[in-house]
């Protein structure tokens, strides 16, 4: 029998109440990431990426308000939780990488502060040797003159510096799950490649699970074992990296890998996708795709798929599957 999952969230909603109208930023989302394993959430930008990583988390601030579902995280229900006890929980067995270090390292603190201002909170251990696990933590990422670093303030580090700062936080109290936000995305190209080599040893060091927010498929198919698509608030398509790259089952993931650059970062032309993604204040009705779909049928207008169970950890949310589910496999979220 397969182990419960280290996290699962099942029929997430969370909404945006803004004065132009109310976004529907994550709705419906069911996913699950196991002890050990990679998996990523990928999708163009505005997709919902972001909105589902800050809800696992229970990070959503206002407008944003979480409306229902389920989230589960080592088989605690997160949701019920009060705030102090989502804080304690936080950068302990569960902690998140941003991608804007700045936007979330205090300006006026320095960085071995910070570090340890997380560790006591979530260790219950000394002042001291809480400083002396931020230097560890330091020179686990690889920060050279660690001893130095920790009295460095953030605005005298380079961006990668101070990614790994972020990473170094997140790993001083051994997580047992990783959540990392587009990690690399402001980072340059040689910089992102050490950034995520780093994680993935730092993650087999350390045993954690990693669900990786990302958009692009080069990362997801070096680094991670599973993969959900996610496409205007809903989990479209989900499999083991090997089942998504090499046989998509929905129209979307498809365009999404013509459009991105084979391994040897080289293509002779882009397939672009057609139209634009859609308001998710007024999504299509139907599915959410089909605007853009060239492989859309009527039904695609006026119904919305529900997510097709193809096989034993794959699944899609595509009217094309309605006679392909095995018996008692089409099972509908959101």
């Amino acid at each position: 029998m397969q182990a419960s999952p280290l996290l699962r969230a099942e029929g997430l909603v969370t909404h945006l109440f803004t004065d132009s109208g109310r976004v529907r930023a994550v709705d419906g989302v069911s996913l699950e990431v196991r002890a050990g394993e990679a998996v990523a959430l990928v999708g163009e930008s505005g997709c919902g990426k972001s909105m589902t990583a800050l809800s696992l988390m229970r990070l959503v601030r206002p407008p944003g308000r979480i409306l229902e579902g389920v989230v589960e995280f080592e088989g605690t229900p997160l949701l019920p939780l009060s705030d102090a006890e989502m804080r304690r929980l936080r950068g302990g067995r569960l902690a998140m990488i941003f991608q804007d270090p700045m936007t979330y390292l205090n300006p006026l603190m320095r960085v071995g502060a910070q570090i340890v201002e997380a560790i006591v909170l979530h260790q219950k251990v000394s002042a001291q040797a809480a400083r002396t696990i931020a230097l560890e933590a330091l020179e686990r990422v690889r920060i050279p003159a660690a001893a130095t670093v920790l009295d460095y303030f953030p605005h005298q580090l380079s961006g990668g510096m101070r990614q790994r700062v972020l990473i170094a936080m997140a790993i001083s109290s051994r997580p047992s799950l990783l959540i990392a936000d587009e990690p690399t995305t402001a980072l340059d190209v040689t910089v992102q490649a050490q950034i995520m080599q780093l994680l993935a040893e730092v993650r087999r060091a350390l045993g954690s699970a990693l669900l990786l927010i990302t958009h692009d498929f080069g990362l997801v198919a070096e680094y991670c074992d599973r993969v959900y698509v996610m496409y205007a608030g809903q989990i479209v398509e989900e499999g083991s990296v090997f089942d998504v790259f090499e046989r998509p089952r929905h129209p979307y993931t498809r365009a999404l890998l013509r459009s991105t650059l084979g391994p040897d970062k080289r293509v002779a032309s882009f397939t672009t996708i057609e139209g634009q993604p859609p308001s998710l204040i007024a999504p299509p009705r139907g599915c959410r795709f089909h605007p853009r779909c060239p492989e859309a049928m009527a039904r695609c207008a006026s119904e919305s798929p529900p997510r097709f169970g193809l096989g034993v950890g794959v699944a899609a949310r595509c009217w094309l599957h309605a006679g392909d589910a095995p018996a008692g496999r089409e099972v509908a979220h959101g």
